[in-house]
């Protein structure tokens, strides 16, 4: 059924579903990448997108910014419309000269400071993993594509423009910060479901290196193929 976020109807959504946080992001792979493409929401500009990736149907669905955003679109795709898997694709900010601007990470846990969790459904730990099966899927994939990728935990902030850098960064030893997989990781274990998150490096905090806006909407095309492949 449609909800107050997503108007497709029953069907629409693919089990397989990646999300990208720009809903002109997921235009753009949908345009580029998929066949047989059709719109199935448009609800305050959430664009997405079914088709099919070499014969394999999957969903392009944008989750907007943040947590809260991410909290609503994967809750209810997970609990309305029966997705099975959830590839988040986005940016993220590199703490690590390991990790050059432009390197793909593919986040095994996401460790926060937010309460979110807490306040939805007394989730008490501030970190979450990623589904290891799905994992295992995206880095056959990249190693069978030829893709470097980097296995890292990762800091998921409710805050862009933070004062200070959280003491959490450090603790935990994170080499990178994004907005939305803590709590999509979240949602995948509270509804039994799979999740991950693959990350491109657009700007870097140790060398002051960054992307434009451009080239996030429309470049980082090892990202979107690793995404796609894995959901074969």
């Amino acid at each position: 059924m449609p909800t107050p976020h997503i108007e497709a109807l029953p069907g629409k959504i693919a089990k397989d579903v990646i999300m990208p946080g720009d809903p002109l992001r997921a235009k753009f792979i949908a345009e580029k990448f998929l066949e047989d493409v059709e719109c199935v929401n448009h609800v305050r500009n959430i664009l997405a997108y079914t088709g099919t990736y070499k014969g394999k149907q999957v969903t392009i669905f944008s989750s907007g910014m943040g947590m809260g955003s991410m909290g609503i679109y994967s809750y209810e795709l997970y609990h309305d419309y029966g997705v099975e898997r959830i590839i988040r694709i986005g940016t993220a900010g590199s703490y690590s000269l390991e990790i050059p601007l432009l390197d793909v990470i593919v986040t095994r846990r996401s460790y926060t400071d937010s309460n979110y969790a807490q306040v939805e459904s007394n989730y008490l730990e501030n970190y979450v993993d990623a589904s290891s099966s799905l994992n295992k899927k995206i880095i056959l994939s990249a190693n069978r594509l030829g893709k470097n990728i980097h296995l890292e935990d990762i800091y998921t902030t409710d805050v862009f423009y933070p004062d200070k850098t959280p003491d959490i960064i450090d603790k935990y030893q994170l080499k990178a910060v994004e907005m939305e997989s803590f709590v999509l990781f979240h949602h995948a274990k509270k509804f039994n479901r799979q999740a991950a998150c693959i990350l491109t490096v657009s700007n870097h905090f140790t060398t002051g290196e960054e992307t434009s806006s451009e080239m996030r909407e429309k470049g980082f095309t090892d990202m979107i193929i690793l995404a796609l492949e894995s959901c074969l």
